[in-house]
């Protein structure tokens, strides 16, 4: 009877469908330096290793890097992604958790959006009233310096 052992070789894991972190990282779109800082915060297990160290992940380990992936394009921040994934892990949950983090996050996200509009039509403002020629005199400094300015805006 010969025992399989604990940490493979590297080709007997890819060979079983295991990916190494540079393959994890083509496949999900989540660079490698990123991998490793969800593994130390937690976000995801510690991988399994070959018997020279190397991380190895399966397709469960792909299907969370690539929710934690979707989650930050969708602009989550890595607290609300531990918890959705904490929700995702749990088939106890309620929907309702979830949508009501959806909800709070979009409102978020929209008052961020009103916030940069009003940034947005403050420079253009700004550069409207700026001549761009050769004086030194510039509004735009001058608002920038203005402490009044950041209260009136």
């Amino acid at each position: 009877m010969t025992r399989k052992p604990l940490r493979p070789e590297l080709a007997d894991a890819l060979e079983q469908g295991l990916h190494n972190i540079g393959q994890a990282s083509e496949l999900t779109g989540i660079s490698a330096k990123m991998i490793r800082h969800y593994e130390d915060i937690g976000l995801i297990a510690p991988p399994p290793r070959t018997f020279a160290n190397y991380r190895l992940y399966g397709d469960p380990e792909l299907h969370r890097l690539r929710f934690i992936k979707r989650a930050r394009t969708l602009g989550f921040s890595m607290e609300r992604i531990r918890t959705l994934l904490a929700l995702w892990d749990n088939p106890q949950r309620a929907s309702a958790e979830v949508k009501q983090l959806a909800r709070t996050h979009a409102a978020e996200l929209g008052a961020k959006i009103r916030e940069l509009q009003a940034m947005q039509r403050t420079l253009e403002t700004l550069a409207r009233q700026c001549h761009g020629d050769e004086r030194p005199t510039c509004p735009i400094l001058d608002d920038l310096a203005d402490d009044n300015a950041t209260r009136a805006h």
